[in-house]
């Protein structure tokens, strides 16, 4: 039996990936980021529009504070929005830069992998927004019904 680099087995391992098994570790990464608040993080960073409701979110990306996600972002929790940041930035979707001013300065902002994912999730949250009354009229039929 021939012996394989290391190159040859991630190579290797990286075509074998499907996450219908369940030791897939590709299982791992799609429940961390089909999460609402990873979602509506790469949404706000992946576009520099002015974020009002109903705003074309088409803009492009751009670093902001965590202050400015935070307001953004209605209903997160600091924890939770930390927690967020700190998973995609380890995943390397959101760089994190640190500004020695005073006080100090950190910034968000997505990376190639991460706006890379932002498409998809941009297309993922327009289709939620423009079908949502679609979805609500759905469930009040579902939950009227006679069974």
């Amino acid at each position: 039996m021939a012996t394989m680099t290391a190159a040859q087995r991630r190579a290797q391992a990286k075509a074998e990936y499907d996450a219908f098994l369940a030791a897939c570790p590709s299982r791992k990464l799609l429940d961390r980021i089909s999460g609402k608040w990873v979602t509506l993080v790469l949404a706000a960073l992946g576009s520099d529009s002015a974020h009002r409701p109903g705003a074309d979110c088409a803009g492009g990306p751009r670093a902001m504070r965590y202050s400015e996600l935070q307001r953004l972002l209605a209903g997160v929790s600091q924890k939770m929005l930390t927690q967020t940041l700190r998973s995609l930035e380890r995943d390397g979707l959101v760089a994190r830069t640190v500004v020695p001013t005073v006080p100090v300065t950190v910034s968000y902002e997505l990376t190639d992998l991460g706006l890379s994912l932002y498409e998809t999730m941009r297309g993922l949250k327009a289709w939620a927004e423009a079908h949502m009354d679609d979805v609500l009229a759905n469930r009040e039929t579902y939950d009227n019904r006679v069974v």
